[in-house]
This record gives structure tokens, sequence and C-alpha cells, in this order.
């Protein structure tokens, strides 16, 4: 049996939901409310998250990352490799994707200069 629980979004439209499905003999518990939460069903306490975070950067020898670097660093490597603005909007969880190039559209690729050779190479193309 596949439950479909749903994390609170910051506005209606950016609400997703992620499957889960109850280990063996857990079908009778009531679906949780969270899709990521501490097994009684309450949310993860925020610095206690980030407490376990900071000793694995430490464990791994690396510079500490808040998770909130990591969903930045996430979103702009999605664009180095190619990944659109409106799926990166989707993934991200944005209302919508002004939200999206309002943040990350400095780190999207191309500028004036290459939009106008690109329609400039488009147009020779069709005409001749």
């Amino acid at each position: 049996m596949t439950r479909r629980t749903a994390t609170a979004a910051k506005s209606r439209s950016s609400a997703y939901c992620a499957s889960t499905s109850p280990p063996n003999g857990y079908a009778s518990r009531p679906a949780p409310k969270l899709c990521f939460g501490i097994a009684d069903g309450r949310p993860f306490r925020p610095d206690r998250l980030q407490q376990r975070a900071d000793t694995a950067w430490q464990n791994a020898g690396l510079q500490r990352l808040t998770l909130h670097d990591c969903r930045h660093s996430y979103a702009s490597l999605a664009i180095a490799s190619g990944v659109n603005a409106k799926a990166l909007s989707i993934y991200m969880g944005h209302a919508s994707i002004t939200e999206t190039l309002d943040r990350y559209g400095h780190l999207m690729p191309g500028n004036e200069n290459e939009a106008s050779a690109l329609i400039d190479d488009y147009l020779n193309a069709s005409t001749g």
C-alpha cells in the first residue's frame, strides 16, 4: 500500500507529495502528515538536523554548509548541467517559474549578445 503525504508549502501551487510505503506490520498506522519527520509524526527540529549535517561535513573533512546553502548549491548545479528553468522551478517547489528566474536567472547561460547572434543566425538560415 502506498500513501501520499504532503509537506506544508509556501503557497498552494508549490505543494508536492512524496510516495511512502510503510514497512511490513505498519499498515494500520495512521498516515503521517509530514514527508520527513521523526517516527512518531513530529517534525525534525531544525537545530538537530543542522547539527547532524555539521557532524557529517566535519567527518568528511569538508567546509560547513547550511541545509539552505545545499539547496542553492543544488539549484546552481542543476542550471550548470542544463536543467531548464521550468523543471528546476518544479524541483525547487517554487510557486512559479518567475520565482526561480528572479532568484537564479543570473546563473542561466546566455546574454543579450548571444541572444541577438542566435536570432540573426536563425533569420539568415531561414532566408538563405
